[in-house]
């Protein structure tokens, strides 16, 4: 956008924030231009131009966002929700243009309840200085994601994220109770003060997993738990995968509770385990954990390993466990995380316990089988467990690929498209916690068949201009 239009458009815009929180600078636009995403990040390498937005606007209120948005509406621009800038499926791309709506200004604690065990926060407030000022007072949200240190409040919530202790205290989904949000018209709601009731159809987790194409979350009230007594670490280590996953599965089902169950394929135990944590193994690497009350703690852990025995597996004792913990996070910073000049991907997916071995080995099969010419390497963990069933983290990695942009790109969305395929026809979903974005974007139509017009109404009747981060989830 240049010229007389623009200038006028940014003359209003600077009316709601100040002319101190908008900017239309070449170099601050260029970095807005990509989040993690593969592509992007590709493209940028290989010195090909990426579209970049209008005008990034940083709001300091909802009342801000609700001006902005209805200056969006009449000039029908996009208009893209922005929080920390981590996440890798393309979800904060102004691939059209328009509006970065920054909401890092958005950052205040609004209220501690140590009796309800609740906090409600801004939207924008960083994980990891939130979690902080949790701390003092001897109280955790229980998310923990490995994108804390960048990633904001309603960045955890608006791809539905999870967090490394998600096994116990559920997603981000399960932790909110009360959201403010800002339609694509600019009218502010706010959703019932509990989640849990029977005024209604839950009207309020249609914007969970909506990335900003339904509206702005702009403050949510989240549930706490107090810092736990103990945390019992310890790693296993087991010859065969499907055994793994079945004790998994017993842990779960038996209801013993641990906050994190994560269990590594025998590929990524001689990589990335190895790489990272030193140890030299074959198998299925187990780590697992229990906390709270140190005497409960012990005895769900006591019940877990009777189970774990019975399987087959070779006890490593408390510290590999404790390792893996204090390094949960180098697996996804530099200089142990994936990087150019490879190609790599996270092709997560979700599943129920009957169908999961299955869809892994078919998913595995069918992207090394089909591009066996790139020697491509395919490795996965399962991290987040449920009653009723784990989630996959699986990666493709090639380490060799072509130069040429074009090309990297076709290759790259190959893979994807194989991966896909193979998990929807095995009964998994597209996603479990990453986000659809606009990687993903090209699958929602497949994955949700006959009820994807449903999905379409919702858009079209919350925002008939489309001016909400449109080409992403589908939209």
């Amino acid at each position: 956008m240049e010229g007389l239009q623009a200038a006028m458009i940014r003359s209003e815009l600077e009316e709601v924030v100040g002319a101190g929180h908008i900017s239309t600078d070449a170099t601050e636009r260029l970095v807005y231009s990509t989040d993690w995403f593969w592509l992007p990040q590709m493209w940028l390498d290989r010195g090909e131009a990426l579209r970049k937005p209008d005008f990034i606007v940083r709001p300091g209120s909802a009342e801000e966002v609700s001006a902005v948005l209805q200056i969006a509406n009449t000039y029908r621009i996009p208009v893209v929700p922005w929080g920390g800038g981590s996440g890798s499926q393309g979800g904060a791309l102004s691939i059209c243009g328009g509006i970065i709506l920054d909401t890092k200004r958005m950052n205040r604690i609004i209220e501690i309840d140590e009796r309800s065990l609740t906090v409600t926060a801004q939207a924008g407030i960083n994980g990891t200085q939130l979690e902080w000022a949790l701390n003092e007072k001897g109280l955790t949200l229980p998310h923990y994601p490995a994108s804390a240190n960048c990633a904001t409040l309603g960045g955890y919530l608006s791809p539905r994220g999870t967090g490394t202790i998600s096994t116990k205290y559920g997603k981000a989904e399960d932790l909110v109770l009360r959201m403010q949000v800002v339609l694509p018209d600019g009218h502010i709601l706010r959703t019932p003060v509990v989640p849990q009731h029977a005024a209604g159809p839950d009207f309020f987790r249609i914007f969970l997993g909506a990335e900003g194409t339904l509206g702005v979350i702009t403050e949510a009230t989240m549930q706490l738990d107090y810092l736990p007594a103990v945390r019992l670490l310890r790693a296993v280590l087991f010859d065969d995968l499907g055994a793994a996953i079945e004790a998994g599965r017993l842990i779960m089902t038996r209801r013993l509770d641990p906050f994190v169950i994560r269990l590594y394929d025998p590929r990524s135990t001689a990589s990335r385990i190895r790489k990272i944590l030193g140890y030299e193994l074959e198998g299925a690497y187990m780590v697992i954990g229990f906390d709270g009350d140190a005497d409960l703690a012990a005895l769900q852990e006591q019940k877990a390993m009777e189970i774990i025995d019975r399987l087959g597996a070779r006890d490593l004792g408390r510290g590999p466990g404790e390792s893996w913990w204090n390094h949960r996070y180098d697996f996804y910073y530099p200089p142990q995380s994936l990087k150019l000049p490879w190609m790599y991907g996270t092709t997560e997916t979700v599943t129920t316990y009957d169908k999961i071995e299955k869809l892994y080995y078919a998913e595995k099969r069918a992207v090394e089988e089909g591009f066996k010419d790139w020697d491509i390497d395919f490795i996965g963990h399962f991290s987040h467990w449920f009653h009723w069933g784990v989630m996959v983290y699986t990666r493709f990695i090639i380490r060799n690929p072509p130069e040429d942009a074009q090309a990297a790109a076709r290759l790259h969305n190959r893979v994807w498209n194989t991966a896909m395929t193979a998990v929807i026809k095995h009964g998994g979903m597209i996603n479990e916690h990453h986000g659809v974005g606009l990687k993903l974007s090209r699958f929602m139509r497949r994955q949700y068949g006959d009820a994807w017009p449903l999905l379409e109404r919702i858009k079209q009747a919350l925002d008939p201009s489309g001016i909400m981060n449109p080409g992403k989830v589908g939209f």
